[in-house]
């Protein structure tokens, strides 16, 4: 199993690690700063940086579910590094950075709008949830209170329950369609204190301000009681 430095520290950069398994299309490592793909997050992106000084593009990341090894996905023709040999991994930050704004504001979206989720996902510059809302919301008011939100510069703090504790509390859960994290023992909460709880596994910024401003770029209906609200940055 991967080490996961990213879930205790979302602002790591880069770190070392030994290669630890090779695949035709890609390797892992004893630990990592990539995030894989999944709660709607997209996988990471950067390079690695070998022993001989060498850099390999890597052009995703992906968690196999079974091992839970983090697979870091390069393109093809893409010489590999070799089991043992220590590698930097440097993930491009400003992407990163970017993903963990819009993910941070999906869960001021959740606070925007106080109704069950039903999906979600985010990309880079934008991010959207499914809600089930009988009848279409107020784009302006919905807005105006994600903004309102963001100005507050909410601190964000980083929490952990056991998994049967989490069993206990599933009131915390918001995502129906995306269940959090579990097979580790614990299960991580991301709270923005005063606002919003919710157990989560994705990469966050410290405090609200961070994410700067949005506006909500269109409200569809998808189903007889879901709309899909879609933030993009400003």
């Amino acid at each position: 199993m991967t080490k996961e430095l990213f879930r205790e520290d979302g602002y790591m950069k880069s770190c070392e690690a030994v290669v630890s398994h090779v695949l035709d299309n890609g390797f892992a490592a004893d630990q990592t700063v990539f995030y894989p793909m999944g709660g709607g997050q997209p996988g990471d992106t950067g390079r690695c940086i070998t022993g001989n000084e060498t850099a390999i593009e890597i052009v995703d990341t992906i968690k196999h579910r079974e091992s839970g090894l983090h697979l870091h996905l390069v393109a093809d023709s893409t010489q590999l590094p070799v089991v043992g040999e220590r590698v930097v991994l440097q993930i491009d930050w400003d992407r990163r950075h970017r993903l963990m704004r819009m993910h941070s504001c999906m869960h001021m979206l959740c606070v925007a709008v106080p109704q069950p989720v039903t999906g979600g996902a985010i990309r880079d510059g934008s991010g959207r949830l499914d809600f089930d809302i009988p009848t279409p919301p107020d784009k302006q008011a919905i807005e105006d209170k994600l903004n309102e939100l963001i100005a507050a510069d909410i601190p964000m703090n980083m929490s952990w329950i056991s998994d049967e504790q989490m069993d206990q509390q599933l009131e915390l859960v918001r995502t129906m369609s995306v269940q959090p994290p579990r097979g580790a023992g614990r299960v991580r909460l991301i709270e923005f204190v005063g606002a919003d709880i919710q157990p989560c596994g994705g990469t966050h910024v410290a405090s609200t301000g961070e994410i700067g401003p949005v506006r909500v770029q269109s409200i569809k209906k998808k189903g007889k009681q879901n709309r899909r609200i879609t933030v993009e940055f400003v």
